[in-house]
């Protein structure tokens, strides 16, 4: 058993909110993108069908259009972090959404509207590469942060929403004026410690004179860290577009306030785990939490199945299971991309990374296609799939102790066991 796959018992790091210098202020950052999130994209589509006269599907392919130019232009985005430097390519990132949302508050043609919306993926393509590699970099060897990041991500999820409801009920112009206002102040944070940020640049070792989208390419450490994230979220998917469809089946008019209940239920649960997730992460083997998020994936599906003849119940016992799950696995592909990067590569591999955000275009459809069938096909298929990203995540190409490839010194990849 290699070095990567034993129990890290004797590692003793520091809490998990411990963060200092630059990662509390990339965590401050976060939580500002986060919330600038939350708060206004989950309200898209119903902000298109009020205020323009587009179909469902041309509204479903405006929204799925943002998070599709994210995904597959983040490989050019990490390349162009890599190239120019990650304050930079976040500074531009940031003043486009600030930009794009004041702009939102203000525009009501429809072309302009839909144009603007399509801008939002644009911008994140600077911010999300960027963001992570100066994570990655200030981070060192020790990857909890991108746990820490996922636990904003779901205050955000929280806190985003609520306040992007209550606005929504003012006016276009109030909703879309918060977002611009908290991504102008992550700008200015960015700005003012741009020193700081570009040392950790600047320290940072490797070849910075030429795009690496080549070696990102042939790197079959990064297709696995990839393929892992597009398998964990094709599945992931399923709790915000087919799992609810199975509950409207299942419980008519009451889905709604029974959906709400498991989303509010699953938001709160994943920051209560993370820590002794966290905790279990440095005393069992990284196959054995693998596994463990696995089995918590599959262990949902079976218990919403169960719940539509055994009882509303086993819905909340459901989501329990699903947190687990979701708090093992979601961040593991980032995990893995910080300890397999070098330096002068982590941009375009956490944004060739980003492609995994195409399993929320696969999920939503195949699920869809599989509970128009029989629903046990649905929730068994499922339940077995999310066990694809385990050989991905384990794979011995992974280990410090396999030969390395495109350049990636062993110490690299001999990271923290989380």
């Amino acid at each position: 058993m290699t070095e990567a796959l034993t129990p890290a018992a004797s590692r003793k790091p520091p809490p998990l909110w411990q963060m200092e210098g630059p990662q509390l202020l990339l965590v401050i950052g976060s939580f500002l993108n986060a919330v600038a999130f939350f708060s206004a994209l989950p309200f898209a589509s119903l902000y298109l069908a009020a205020y323009t006269p587009l179909s469902n599907p041309a509204i479903g392919a405006v929204v799925g259009g943002i998070a599709l130019i994210a995904s597959v232009g983040g490989v050019v985005g990490g390349m162009l972090v890599d190239r120019f430097g990650a304050v930079t390519l976040m500074g531009i990132g940031l003043s486009l959404y600030t930009l794009l949302y004041a702009s939102l508050s203000v525009v009501r043609s429809t072309p302009a509207i839909v144009a603007l919306l399509l801008g939002l993926g644009a911008a994140r393509l600077f911010v999300e590469p960027g963001g992570k590699k100066l994570m990655s970099l200030a981070a060192g060897a020790d990857g909890r942060i991108f746990r820490l990041r996922y636990m904003i991500l779901c205050g955000g999820a929280i806190v985003g929403p609520a306040i992007g409801g209550l606005l929504y009920a003012i006016s276009p112009k109030v909703f879309f004026a918060v977002p611009a206002v908290l991504y102008a102040v992550y700008l200015a944070l960015i700005v003012s410690r741009r020193a700081l940020f570009a040392q950790l640049e600047e320290t940072a070792t490797g070849d910075k004179t030429r795009f690496p989208l080549s070696a990102a390419v042939r790197d079959v450490r990064l297709l696995a860290a990839t393929g892992a994230g597009l398998a964990i979220f094709f599945v992931f998917a399923q709790m915000e577009s087919i799992v609810p469809l199975y509950i409207k089946e299942q419980w008519g008019e009451d889905a709604v306030r029974y959906f709400a209940g498991l989303f509010i239920t699953n938001a709160v649960l994943a920051l209560v785990l993370q820590v002794p997730i966290v905790w279990l992460s440095n005393r069992m083997s990284r196959a054995s939490l693998v596994v463990l998020g696995c089995f918590g994936f599959a262990a949902s599906f079976l218990c919403f199945w169960a719940s539509g003849f055994a009882g509303l119940a086993l819905l909340y016992v459901g989501i329990v299971f699903w947190t687990i799950g979701e708090g093992v696995l979601l961040p593991m592909p980032d995990i893995a991309v910080h300890e397999i990067a070098t330096d002068d590569r982590k941009g375009a591999y956490f944004g060739f990374a980003e492609i995994r955000y195409l399993g929320f275009f696969a999920g939503p459809f195949i699920g869809g296609l599989l509970l128009s069938g029989r629903n046990i096909t649905y929730f068994a298929v499922m339940a077995a799939f999310i066990f694809v990203c385990a050989p991905l995540l384990l794979a011995r190409r992974f280990s410090p102790s396999a030969p390395t490839k495109v350049g990636m010194p062993e110490e690299v990849v001999s990271a923290a066991n989380h």
